[in-house]
């Protein structure tokens, strides 16, 4: 029987390859609770992975995409529309599913894109691991959704503040960065805080859906079904996978609130909005 040292030298980061810990995951009567604890905790790294790259890129392309949403211009907010309606109007889980499928008709040699003086070749193998083909769905999706957000909180943008920017002479990308922006952030920030836990617990179905695990490297959720499967025993490893997840949505909404602080600084201090934590522990 292994200790929980040893447990945490095999599996501590064994998410990450079979090269950073033991080679094949434990089996049977040989499974011990720190090895649930920890194999299970380094599958969070991946839910962590996700998660921070499809924030940090959806925020920006969810800024675009609602700003062109926004435009009077219909041959720009008429596409805009059709990326939301059609990612927010169809499951996560048929997404994966569908680009999946996709991903792997991609020719594996890369395609190749000419430019006239050259030829740029894209490889495309990448597509077809949960990694990149994964994270490529997660980004697409947050995007919609967070546009959605940002789309609303710019047609509340006090008119007043609109009218006080043009009266100093701001016009442009400098009344965007100084005005529009802010605003936006200020108005849609509780939102955009649960679709950031929203899109973190979505994590979980990367590797439920059609892209494969290599080498059993997988999220914190894939490593809880295989202890499910070799012990029969749910009430141990779920809730451990659950408690991971509890701590990791506090963690999100700390610095979400911090964030948040740092948005509405200028304000008074009793007109400042704030995040607080109100589970409903019955719907």
């Amino acid at each position: 029987m292994r200790t929980c040292l040893e447990s945490l030298q095999g599996y501590g980061l064994r998410a990450l390859g079979r090269q950073y810990g033991e080679n094949l995951l434990p089996r049977g009567l040989d499974i011990t609770l720190c090895d649930q604890i920890f194999l299970i905790g380094s599958g969070l790294i991946w839910n962590i992975y996700f998660a921070a790259i499809a924030i940090g890129i959806g925020f920006g392309l969810a800024t675009g995409v609602a700003l062109a949403k926004f435009s009077q211009n219909r041959w720009i907010n008429r596409p805009a529309s059709a990326f939301v309606f059609i990612f927010r109007g169809s499951p996560l889980f048929i997404q994966f599913f569908f680009f999946y499928a996709l991903f792997i008709l991609l020719p594996r040699t890369g395609l190749e894109i000419p430019l006239g003086f050259t030829t740029l070749t894209v490889n495309t193998s990448a597509l077809t691991t949960a990694q990149v083909g994964g994270l490529v769905v997660l980004v697409l999706n947050t995007t919609a959704y967070s546009a959605e957000l940002f789309y609303g909180a710019l047609r509340s943008i006090p008119k007043g503040d609109l009218e006080a920017a043009d009266a100093y002479g701001l016009s442009g990308f400098t009344k965007f960065r100084r005005v529009v922006f802010p605003s936006m952030l200020r108005l849609a920030w509780p939102s955009y805080t649960n679709e950031a836990i929203f899109l973190t617990h979505s994590t979980t179905l990367v590797f439920l859906s059609a892209f494969p695990a290599r080498q059993q490297s997988g999220e914190a959720f894939y490593y809880a079904r295989y202890f499910v499967d070799q012990t029969f025993n749910p009430f141990v490893a779920y809730p451990i996978v659950a408690a991971y997840f509890v701590a990791l949505t506090l963690a999100i909404i700390g610095i979400f609130a911090l964030a948040n602080l740092r948005l509405n600084r200028h304000l008074p201090r009793e007109r400042r909005q704030r995040l607080r934590f109100r589970p409903q522990y019955i719907r």
